[in-house]
């Protein structure tokens, strides 16, 4: 008979999942300027969901 702690990696370990990921150009959500301008980009969490800003409308917000 098998131990639990077998029995656990055994479960952890045939459990297979695929990672689906996307990758967008990170712009200001107000101005469109990224980091291609020399813009620093910062996310904020608002009520709505997460939105990206530049350094000149992240304090706006």
């Amino acid at each position: 008979m098998p131990s639990a702690k077998s029995m656990m990696q055994d479960l952890y370990f045939k459990k297979n999942s695929l990672a689906q990921t996307s990758v967008t150009e990170v712009e200001c959500y107000i101005c469109g300027r990224g980091l291609r301008d020399g813009c620093s980009i910062s996310a904020k969490t608002l009520p709505n969901g997460m939105a990206l800003f530049c350094e000149l409308h992240y304090s706006l917000q």
